[in-house]
């Protein structure tokens, strides 16, 4: 009986990572790149000054600039400019009854002339193809969670199915063919499984009031609206008056909330009702999220009387560890260190998902070594692994080379930078089925090689910020992005090559009676 249940979650490990395996793999992908979104997008918008400017000189900049061009607007957002993003963001809303006043701009922290770099998603669209696929709301968001579902399922399945995990884990045998790629899978799979269980359960944690709902639908019935105002009151909010105040210098209230010692920096500034005397400002340092408030981390002032309010809504447990969840999930908190080992730890994810996928086939398709041909749904299978892990690297490289290729005036460029990414994605599925598996699987992993390990030749030719500048002015943003993508190009080409020479073992081990093939694979 016992053996008998290892065996049933044995196939409810294969079956719930095969059936959105391919999908899962893309969410793991870019959900990983999504770490480093900021440094995407500085890449992706050279033309945003770096600037050595204090958070104040920047401050005060934003106001002035929104004094001028904003002063009728019901709120002003101001995204002061640090370590991983350059620019001076401003965000205005506009007052009820008083249309045109929203928008926003990008300025130079240092002199307050408007920037207007290129029209790019960035790192904003991994972001965001990470939970909602490119999909209309909310089947995008769904579809997700139904595949963050089954990679639970398949985690807890996989724990009970490996009794040695962690001998197994300990052991790695290279060039032993499949055996080497069930190592490689228990390796990463064991190496970083509490993150593996960590990211997945948040990701479920975060949408659990879409997918869900039925406690809040019997409570609050038709008005759900109201359960989010008493889940997440706003900090710092009140009416306006309607009598005129006037808002003090924002420069000196940056000063007073770091002096109050609640860690890391003011990252963004939010105004209420500027010009109103019952303005406020809120302040929220590195960390807080406007999604899910860190209430901790926020500190509000009179915007007339510079007076600290005691502004911060009293959190429930509920809300306080969803906000946990949210946070270990982002890692919006994470230095710079710690935001490499998501991004690392995100990539095991990634390849023990693909390794899944190449074992499953290699597997099935040891059965049938000596047969005319492949089966139909192995071939499917074979196609989709090929599309969906090889295919997925060229559409990434495709985005970045569409950043630097397409012209900077052109009408609509960041929707031609996400069709050239799934035109490319598409073109690697035709790709893969006219191409026997290997062979799609080594040209494409070369032309990922290629495009990868040229991105810096590409961003030398196409701007003036090349790797040489960008390493001389410390720009780390620039500069670790083309690093990054030339240790890429030459891990798929490693890839290649190893996926190639393997085949050539391959094929002279074919010679042999099957017997001693089926016996080296077991050893």
């Amino acid at each position: 009986m016992k053996e008998g249940f290892r065996q049933a979650m044995a196939w409810l490990h294969t079956w719930a990572g095969l059936i959105l395996g391919w999908l899962l793999f893309a969410i793991f992908l870019t959900g990983t790149l999504a770490y480093f979104k900021s440094e995407t997008s500085r890449w992706m918008q050279p033309e945003i000054p770096v600037r050595s400017v204090s958070a104040e000189t920047s401050l005060t900049v934003a106001q002035h600039y929104l004094e001028q061009h904003a002063a009728g607007a019901s709120h002003w957002l101001i995204e002061l400019p640090g370590a991983r993003r350059q620019g001076l963001s401003v965000h205005w809303e506009a007052a009820a009854g008083k249309p045109g006043q929203h928008g926003e701009q990008l300025l130079d922290p240092l002199t307050g002339t408007e920037v207007h770099p290129r029209e790019t998603l960035g790192g904003e669209f991994f972001y965001r193809f990470h939970f909602e696929l490119q999909m209309p709301y909310p089947w995008g968001r769904w579809l997700a969670s139904i595949a963050a579902m089954l990679m639970f399922v398949a985690l807890i399945s996989g724990i009970i199915t490996h009794k040695k995990i962690f001998k197994d884990f300990f052991t790695f045998r290279p060039r032993k063919g499949r055996r080497s790629w069930l190592d490689g899978h228990y390796a990463v799979g064991v190496l970083v499984l509490p993150f593996h269980l960590m990211i997945t359960y948040s990701s479920l944690v975060m949408f659990m009031m879409m997918v869900m709902p039925a406690g809040i639908l019997a409570v609050y019935k038709d008005n759900a609206q109201t359960f989010y105002q008493e889940a997440l009151p706003e900090s710092g909010v009140w009416p306006a008056v309607g009598n005129p105040g006037q808002l003090l210098s924002l420069a000196p209230l940056l000063e007073q909330a770091n002096r109050l010692g609640t860690g890391g920096r003011v990252a963004e500034v939010t105004v209420n009702h500027p010009g109103d005397a019952n303005a406020s400002v809120v302040m929220a340092f590195d960390g807080a999220d406007r999604v899910v408030h860190d209430f901790g981390r926020t500190v509000t002032f009179d915007g007339v009387t510079g007076r600290q309010l005691d502004a911060t809504p009293e959190r429930s447990l509920p809300v306080a560890i969803a906000g946990s969840f949210f946070g270990l999930h982002m890692g919006h908190f994470a230095s710079p260190v710690l935001r490499w080992l998501y991004f690392l730890c995100g990539l095991a994810g990634t390849a023990m998902i693909g390794t899944g996928m190449v074992i499953w086939v290699g597997k099935r398709q040891l059965k049938h070594a000596q047969s005319a041909g492949m089966p139909l749904e192995l071939r499917l299978v074979d196609v989709l692994n090929i599309a969906s892990m090889s295919g997925l690297m060229l559409a990434v490289a495709t985005y970045f080379w569409a950043n630097r290729l397409l012209p900077v005036a052109m009408a609509g460029r960041s929707d031609w930078e996400v069709n050239g990414f799934f035109i490319v994605w598409g073109l690697s599925l035709l790709h893969a089925m006219l191409r026997r598996g290997r062979a799609a699987w080594v040209e494409q992993l070369a032309l990922a090689a290629l495009l990868f390990g040229a991105v810096p030749l590409l961003n030398a030719l196409t701007t003036p910020y090349h790797l040489g500048m960008s390493l001389a002015q410390s720009d780390g943003a620039m500069a670790g992005f083309d690093l990054a993508c030339l240790a890429s190009g030459l891990f798929f080409a490693w890839s290649a090559w190893k996926i190639r020479r393997s085949g050539r073992t391959q094929a002279v081990s074919t010679k042999r009676p099957r017997s001693m093939v089926l016996e080296q694979e077991a050893n």
